[in-house]
């Protein structure tokens, strides 16, 4: 996990070591001064009648040592913060990057909503927690041992005094840390639920308030929002007793050192000056106790974000391209030989069984089938969103695994059962399919699929801006984008999973007529729920658990499948569409 983690710091390993540099220089600093105002007590104001020349002098002297420090700590500070926004900048990058290379099946293994997660609150809570360790962490550490050093310079004896304190109180802050940190690695999780409700609200809003369910939406965001507050509410009870205990042996220290010392200087064993830096060292070295207990703690809660994060860049897609690629599909020819298909490898059953086919360039193929008969798995094995687990499917006579994958799905159009959107203009929605289509190339695949209807009423045309999601356009508009949007590519296999569902029949029958006429070379794959949208095909699939039950024309099935038959016999007795002629 480090080795991932760190391999992304990348171009700001120059800021990262030069922020623990200043540190040190900072904690050099402030462990000279210490001892120089000791001097400057001993030496030039309790001597008999004072020595201001020697006070002026060791003031000189601190003058620009005192500038350093403060320059030395604007620095680490400086290149700390450009370090871990950096180191911050390129896990969201490696992340983001990998993900765009996920396959369908690696896509599965994850929710959007954790995701989200990963790309904001887990790179967050580890920017903190890396400028911390180069920063806070570096300077504690250094400190304690310079202050730690000093002051046994200075007077061992008393100097025992903090040794003692230091070993207890990492003793105590350890058991408080390492208790706490369990819960730290649990809180994400619950991140996730809280992200997770959040999003579906927002995107879900409308049937949420179709449904009148605000009520109860508002009680599962609480749930989730009262999950992560009992999570941090108990992770914060371990550590509430850290700055108490921390404190009492602070004064406890600095009162068994007062003591200690009057004795001494009565004695005539130590010179005031020395106590005053000693007392100073014991600040510093339980301060920076107290500061890297805060790294602890922080380091604690990110080693989860740093598991979770590393889980997402180490993802390898299960698809990869071959060492020399295919970069050109010949034509729209389809074969499947022997193919079976299941989602997971360890799955007991197939979702796909044996499935042999041969499809001609051009040719117009209808499927048909009911629900989870494996229609849209058939499909997605073309274009390589998945690959088969037995058998081959070939695309312009070679397999699919031997195409670059880009190429392949160029030429491999696919509309999916779910339309999506972007936000932007419909110009900029369209060359989604195309990003350097003209004009009068993008009207052409509107007017294929029909959407120059309502495109052309609109009051900007075809500048009119979509919203997030394609909120403001009904569910027959965004599919008719979509397929246009599917056009623009001037693919060699058009396939349209579902894809007329939401339009009327009048219009499905003038897009399948449209096709037919314009696009009469480029092989279209039609899965439909109604008869109607795939009656006019070459040949219809009819699709059964996984198998293939039928292939034949509309008139040929009609006799020769009886699942074909008494899907179409339930469409025809209720009168067919509404508007069905």
């Amino acid at each position: 996990m480090l080795k991932t983690l760190l391999g992304e710091v990348k171009e700001y390993w120059k800021a990262t070591i030069l922020s623990p540099l200043f540190m040190i220089l900072e904690v050099i600093v402030e462990t000279v001064i210490p001892l120089l105002m000791a001097k400057l007590v001993n030496n030039g104001i309790e001597v008999e009648g004072g020595d201001l020349p020697y006070i002026y002098k060791i003031g000189i002297i601190m003058i620009p040592i005192a500038v350093v420090g403060l320059f030395s700590g604007i620095l680490g500070g400086k290149y700390a913060a450009l370090a871990s926004a950096g180191f911050a900048k390129n896990l969201r990058k490696a992340m983001f990057h990998n993900i765009q290379s996920f396959s369908f099946s690696n896509i599965d293994k994850y929710s959007t909503a954790g995701l989200v997660t990963r790309l904001t609150t887990d790179v967050t809570n580890l920017q903190m927690a890396y400028m911390m360790t180069i920063r806070m962490a570096i300077r504690a550490l250094f400190s304690m041992v310079f202050a730690m050093g000093g002051a046994f310079f200075l007077n061992a004896r008393v100097a025992f005094v903090y040794l003692i304190a230091v070993f207890l109180l990492a003793i105590v802050v350890f058991f408080l840390m390492s208790h706490a940190a369990k819960y730290f690695s649990q809180v994400f999780q619950k991140y996730d639920d809280l992200n997770a409700s959040v999003q579906e609200n927002i995107s879900g809003i409308r049937v949420v308030k179709a449904y009148v369910r605000e009520d109860y939406e508002i009680n599962r965001f609480e749930q989730a929002a009262l999950n992560i507050y009992n999570m941090f509410v108990r992770a914060e009870k371990n550590i509430i007793a850290n700055m108490p205990i921390m404190m009492l042996t602070v004064y406890t220290c600095i009162l068994i050192i007062s003591w200690i010392g009057a004795h001494y200087i009565v004695a005539g064993d130590m010179e005031t000056g020395d106590l005053m830096a000693l007392l100073t060292y014991c600040m510093n070295i339980l301060m920076s106790l107290m500061m890297l207990s805060m790294v602890f703690v922080m380091i604690s809660m990110s080693s989860a974000s740093g598991k979770r994060i590393a889980e997402v860049i180490q993802e390898e897609s299960e698809l990869h391209n071959p060492e020399n690629p295919i970069m050109e599909v010949p034509d729209g020819s389809i074969r499947f030989e022997h193919v079976c298909f299941k989602y997971k490898k360890d799955a007991k059953d197939n979702v796909l069984k044996d499935i042999n086919l041969d499809i001609r360039p051009g040719e117009t193929i209808g499927i048909i089938g009911g629900t989870g008969s494996a229609k849209t798995s058939l499909v997605s094995l073309i274009s390589r969103l998945y690959d088969v687990s037995d058998g081959t499917v070939y695309v312009g006579g070679h397999d699919v695994r031997d195409y670059d994958m880009k190429t392949l799905r160029d030429q491999v159009s696919v509309v999916l059962q779910k339309n999506t959107l972007f936000s932007g203009t419909i110009y900029d929605n369209l060359r989604w399919g195309d990003e350097n289509a003209t004009e009068e190339e993008c009207r052409r695949a509107c007017r294929l699929a029909c959407a120059d209807e309502f495109i052309d009423k609109m009051p900007d045309g075809y500048n009119t801006r979509i919203e997030q999601g394609g909120s403001n356009v009904s569910g027959g508009q965004k599919q008719r984008l979509c397929i246009a949007r599917a056009l623009l590519k001037k693919p060699k296999v058009l396939i349209l999973d579902d894809s007329t569902s939401a339009v009327d029949t009048a219009t499905d029958a003038k897009i399948r007529k449209a096709f037919a006429e314009e696009i009469p070379d480029t092989t279209k794959l039609i899965i439909a729920q109604r008869i109607s949208s795939v009656q006019n095909s070459d040949r219809i699939i009819v699709m059964h658990e996984g198998e293939i039950s039928a292939v034949g024309t509309h008139e040929e099935l009609l006799t020769g499948s009886q699942i074909y038959k008494e899907v179409y016999d339930s469409q025809m007795k209720a009168g067919g569409d509404f508007d069905q002629q």
